[in-house]
């Protein structure tokens, strides 16, 4: 390793937004989405309780699926999808006020083991792989850039699934067709139609990349080891992000070597080239590249490893504050102190 790390090249970061906020979409660009039946008092409370704003296409999903199953609109899509709605649809379905645990932490509830700060869980797959799919926010403050997939049994990969809730289930239900066959292919068929004239009527896009998360992509300073990406403010003169001076193969086989040491001699040996990345870090975020030790906390945190612990509550609670996103830092401790692939359900007894 050599060097103290680069910024980026102009020709392939573009230059993003002072504050770390996506720019809103002109008014010719997408059209006004008309509220849904959710009423203000619940609206509020989410917020009390996510410090996080919705976006409008949730509260569309749970009056959409209120009228698939007025009885039951979180298990509206279990029998035909094998999906259950679950996260902000229980503050919705008042489950919270039912929880079995007196101090319920909304930031964990549903939060698999891979979720990082910057995801939600709103939809959860049956089965063993623990498929979900949540919100993936760039800022705390701002709205969702994307719904995003992962199955946290199989790794920390996050795939994009659309703009919407609409879209990520549409594209999930299309995926299910095609592999059934003909089995239940009458009710998919029954509620793709449902679900694609709910999601035209409220002019909701089907698409799984739509034009906002293109123009998302080309904001995006490096894709991370979940792949999803990470949005930072860049500068007319290129600062605000510079990259690691290791490729992430190259950074897998450092944490490879920590994480599968036979002894702690050999450990601490082991950690050398990431301590020095670590300094690196430090000499980015003096000449305000902050994005640098996102960067590394994030794949840090995706590699999964408690050895890493330490090392990300030193990277990402910092980076978090420098970008103001303190909250996507609070959430980090509160998973790192609780991380499992077990107990993800806030509302029963823990």
């Amino acid at each position: 390793m050599t060097g103290r790390a680069k910024r980026k090249p102009k020709s392939i970061q573009e230059s993003g937004s002072g504050n770390g906020k996506l720019k809103k979409a002109r008014p010719d660009e997408s059209k006004a989405v008309p509220l849904s039946e959710v009423g203000s008092d619940q609206r509020d409370e989410m917020v009390q309780l996510y410090k996080l704003q919705m976006p409008e296409d949730l509260y569309h999903f749970w009056d959409f699926c209120k009228g698939l199953c007025p009885d039951n609109p979180r298990g509206a899509l279990i029998d035909t999808l094998g999906l259950r709605l679950v996260g902000p649809f229980d503050i919705l379905a008042e489950a919270h006020k039912n929880s079995q645990n007196p101090q319920p932490n909304f930031h964990l509830h549903w939060r698999y083991f891979y979720d990082p700060p910057e995801f939600q869980t709103i939809l959860q797959v049956n089965g063993d792989s623990q498929h979900h799919m949540g919100y993936y926010r760039d800022t705390p403050d701002s709205l969702p850039s994307f719904v995003g997939e992962n199955e946290s049994k199989k790794g920390y990969t996050i795939t994009q699934m659309g703009d919407n809730v609409f879209a990520a289930v549409h594209l999930y239900l299309l995926k299910k067709r095609k592999e059934r066959g003909s089995q239940k292919a009458e009710a998919l068929g029954n509620l793709e139609t449902k679900l694609r004239g709910r999601a035209e009527t409220l002019s909701f896009s089907l698409d799984q990349k739509t034009k906002g998360m293109k123009q998302r992509d080309k904001k995006v300073v490096t894709k991370t080891f979940h792949t999803a990406g990470i949005v930072v403010p860049v500068d007319k003169n290129d600062v605000g992000y510079r990259e690691l001076p290791e490729t992430d193969a190259d950074l897998k086989k450092i944490c490879k070597a920590i994480a599968e040491a036979r002894n702690d001699e050999e450990r601490v040996k082991a950690f050398g080239p990431l301590q020095e990345m670590i300094t690196f870090v430090q000499f980015a975020n003096d000449e305000c590249d902050y994005g640098m030790g996102y960067e590394l906390g994030i794949d840090l945190f995706c590699y999964g490893s408690h050895y890493f612990y330490k090392v990300i509550r030193q990277l990402l609670p910092m980076a978090y504050s420098l970008l103001k996103r303190n909250l996507f830092g609070e959430i980090l401790e509160a998973h790192l102190s609780s991380r499992s692939h077990d107990n993800l359900d806030q509302l029963s007894s823990q």
